[in-house]
């Protein structure tokens, strides 16, 4: 077994019983395979599970208290301070936990261009996720390795290593810490490897904006192959934007993270972290062909005899998932850049069965629009819903932006402005009814109308204005139906229509008013009167 340690200096990592620095992929796996954290699918694929932490933990995620960032960060219950002395000591335990063990390193970068790029150590104690972060984040050269230098930022990711509350002054044994002033992140207690990928994402939230003037967007990304003409796509989980904005005639530039720089887009990341639950080879081929040798599953059940994945089996979880590289995708843009987007789409799963099939927005709407980040869950999904509930994540990814809302909304609408970028808002949600009365919309009506947006052939229709929702609707598009443009006109009882429609416009002001009290004024005026 090779090791590095002689070789290898690290202020975190010093008396390791062995350092494996920037293995294969094929070397990782072995690895995994030896100390017994995977097995392998029939296709290849390391199959892991994840313990007691199958998905992220909100609830013990923490930013130090630094001087430098105290009047920075929008703080609350989705960014939760903790003190500088605390961060300390969980790192100085974390560092003597490291010694003696066997050590994983991965020197990444994360930013596809040259002025968002930033490098990434990521240290581990398993070998299952130092495989997964070297095939989400952006891999280096041999040559770029060799003239590495220091990390800008290092992640410390110790699933076995358990907090003590009563101790470390965290919310359990698990904990997510970031210190953007000694740029160093630290996972403890929890093996899902979203964590980590999640961790780069926002401190990319908070330097992208803080160092370049970039805008970090939580979307995925595609463009034209021979206009380069580019689109990104906003939207919670549920409403199709990783579904749409894989389009086989498109090239896909990535499919979570971006950055919009003057340049154009471009991906944060090297890799993709796709959903398994009830994964259909037909409706996602991409995705099923990505499941091979290199990529990491997690949490999904695997026949131990033929090794076999059940892919609808959601009893450890339905937040099953894979992590591959980006280049297992077919038409994947590689580097992940792309143009000045020409088209913002806002996907939205309205259950409620009243917003348009799509719209479009002014600026201030836009921006309205984008710090909302409205979906809505289903009755029946959880436990006591009986009806649509709506979902506002703030940005559509409200638990990784660190600045206030407002710094962010300011960017892109500066970025709409300089650009003459248009705006969309999509809902791939319900029509004639809620949920339980009318149906979904077509995945292929949807496709038409994206289609008719990114080629501009939407404009060219006559548009009605909804006073309601105060968003502008085209009353005719190829390949669409007419009579569904107007959800109005879908209902069968007009005056039931109605009052659905003023109560989730009622919603939209209510959280509005709520979360962004300070919000300028022509921002305000442009989202749902309820009139």
């Amino acid at each position: 077994m090779s090791c590095e340690c002689k070789n290898f200096n690290d202020k975190y990592i010093f008396n390791a019983a062995c350092v494996h620095r920037n293995l294969s992929p094929a070397r990782l796996v072995e690895i995994a395979l030896r100390r017994g954290e995977g097995t392998l699918t029939n296709t290849g694929a390391l199959a892991i599970t994840t313990g007691k932490y199958t998905g992220r933990s909100p609830e013990d995620k923490f930013i130090a208290d630094t001087p430098g960032v105290h009047d920075k960060i929008s703080w609350g219950s989705v960014n939760r301070p903790i003190k500088p002395e605390y961060f300390n000591a969980i790192r100085d335990k974390m560092v003597a936990y490291l010694q003696n063990r066997e050590i994983f390193v991965f020197d990444g970068f994360a930013g596809a261009d040259e002025r968002g790029c930033r490098k990434f150590r990521v240290i581990n104690t398993f070998a299952c996720q130092n495989l997964f972060i070297h095939q989400l984040l952006i891999r280096p050269t041999k040559e770029e390795l060799e003239n590495y230098g220091e990390p800008d930022f290092t992640i410390i990711a110790a699933p076995d290593f358990l907090c003590v509350p009563e101790i470390d002054h965290t919310h359990s044994e698990a904990a997510i810490l970031v210190d953007f002033e000694q740029r160093l992140v630290l996972i403890a207690g929890s093996q899902y490897s979203g964590e980590i990928k999640k961790s780069v994402f926002t401190v990319m939230n908070y330097l992208m904006p803080e160092e370049e003037n970039i805008l970090p967007m939580h979307c995925s990304a595609n463009m034209d192959p021979e206009t380069h003409e580019t689109a990104v796509f906003f939207g919670l989980s549920g409403t199709g934007k990783t579904t749409l904005s894989a389009d086989p005639t498109r090239k896909l530039i990535g499919d979570d993270e971006h950055g919009w720089s003057e340049s154009g887009i471009f991906n944060f990341e090297g890799g993709c972290y796709a959903k398994c639950i009830n994964l259909d080879p037909e409706k996602e081929p991409d995705i099923y062909n990505a499941i091979k040798f290199g990529s990491e599953c997690e949490n999904v059940i695997i026949d131990p005899e033929t090794g076999i994945p059940d892919y609808d089996d959601g009893s450890i979880t339905e937040n099953t998932r894979v992590g591959y590289p980006i280049e297992y995708i077919n038409n994947a843009q590689i580097p992940g850049t792309g143009g000045i987007p020409k088209v913002v789409i806002f996907l939205t799963a309205d259950a409620f069965g009243v917003l348009p099939p799509i719209s479009r927005l002014d600026k201030n709407a836009a921006m309205y629009h984008f710090v909302t980040g409205f979906t809505s869950k289903l009755a029946g999904t959880e436990r006591g819903i009986k009806e649509p509930q709506p979902t506002f994540s703030t940005l559509f990814g409200e638990p990784f932006m660190p600045f206030p809302a407002e710094r962010y909304a300011k960017m892109l609408g500066e970025k709409i402005t300089k650009y003459n970028t248009k705006v969309y808002l999509v809902n791939t949600g319900w029509s004639g009814g809620p949920y339980g009365v009318g149906s979904r919309m077509k995945l292929s009506y949807t496709r038409a109308m994206i289609t008719a947006a990114l080629n501009g052939s939407i404009e060219d229709a006559e548009f009605k204005h909804d006073d309601v929702f105060n968003v502008d609707i085209p009353q005719t598009i190829e390949g669409v139906p007419s009579e569904i443009m107007n959800p109005r006109d879908t209902w069968a009882d007009k005056a039931a229509y109605d009052e659905q429609a003023k109560k989730l416009a009622m919603m939209f002001k209510e959280n509005f008013a709520k979360k962004y009290p300070d919000m300028e004024h022509e921002i305000v005026k442009a989202g749902p009167l309820g009139e």
